[in-house]
């Protein structure tokens, strides 16, 4: 299969048009012309990643994360970036990227979340078609928090959790991701809890207080590598169906920055 091939597809399942303005999706490095017969799919391109990818033999990295998101002005091999560029064209390695595309996509990182979660009844967050909306069979937060650790990818930070453990929740938001600048939606969508992670202390903080004052949701704050990497099962699985000559596995090594935590 050409990669130009695999390419085509790419954009059919995530138009690059699709993508935010500040976004950098697409190929990376590669031949649109080269043969691909295996692709290794991970949340992030990272040393070890570059390791797994080449010592499986695939041809292509597909990553939610692009490598080159912000600028670079030196590709030595001293840099971080350089270095990861430099081994994959040497392994002829090809790195392609589907990031906010992905991301608001049918079956794409968000929805493959709540899906996975047990969310129903999906709709957007937001009008760009940003984060999910959906229904679950009422349970209480604790559980529910409960419910999320066991189907998320375990990692350091575990499942932070604001609210009342034994809050009703049966309508939940969620945004795959950093998703902080979609609190003031979430604030206003009459849901029970909003899910997303890399909240900084004074967003969450203004979010929980204001809900104390309107009756806003709980907040659940997840890892991000974990929230996305759901996403990577539901991707090889369409792909493999629209090239069922191409092998397509998902990376299992853990991109998570963090190794361990020590509770207080």
């Amino acid at each position: 299969m050409l990669l130009s091939d695999l390419i085509k597809t790419f954009e059919s399942l995530w138009p690059s048009t699709t993508a935010e303005e500040w976004d950098r999706v697409g190929l990376v490095t590669g031949n649109p012309r080269q043969d691909v017969t295996k692709v290794l799919l991970s949340v992030d391109v990272t040393d070890e990643v570059i390791s797994d990818a080449i010592g499986q033999g695939a041809d292509l990295l597909l990553t939610h994360h692009p490598l080159l998101l912000r600028p670079v002005h030196d590709l030595s091999e001293l840099t971080l970036k350089g270095n990861l560029i430099s081994r994959a064209i040497r392994a002829n390695l090809a790195i392609f990227s589907a990031h906010t595309n992905a991301d608001i996509a049918e079956d794409g990182v968000s929805q493959s979340l709540a899906k996975a979660l047990g969310l129903s009844g999906l709709r957007p967050l937001d009008e760009s078609g940003a984060g999910v909306i959906g229904e679950i069979k009422k349970t209480t937060l604790l559980e529910f928090a409960r419910l999320t650790a066991k189907v998320l990818p375990s990692v350091a930070q575990g499942i932070k959790v604001a609210g009342e453990p034994t809050r009703e929740i049966s309508k939940v938001a969620l945004v795959a991701g950093a998703g902080d600048s979609y609190l003031f939606q979430a604030q206003s969508a009459q849901v029970d809890l909003f899910i997303t992670s890399d909240l900084r202390h004074h967003a969450a903080q203004d979010f929980i207080e204001q809900g104390k004052l309107s009756g806003g949701p709980a907040l659940m704050d997840i890892s991000h590598w974990a929230g996305e990497w759901m996403w990577l099962d539901k991707a090889a699985e369409i792909l493999a169906q629209r090239h069922p000559g191409v092998q397509f596995v998902v990376c299992d090594v853990r991109t998570d920055p963090w190794d361990f935590a020590v509770m207080q």
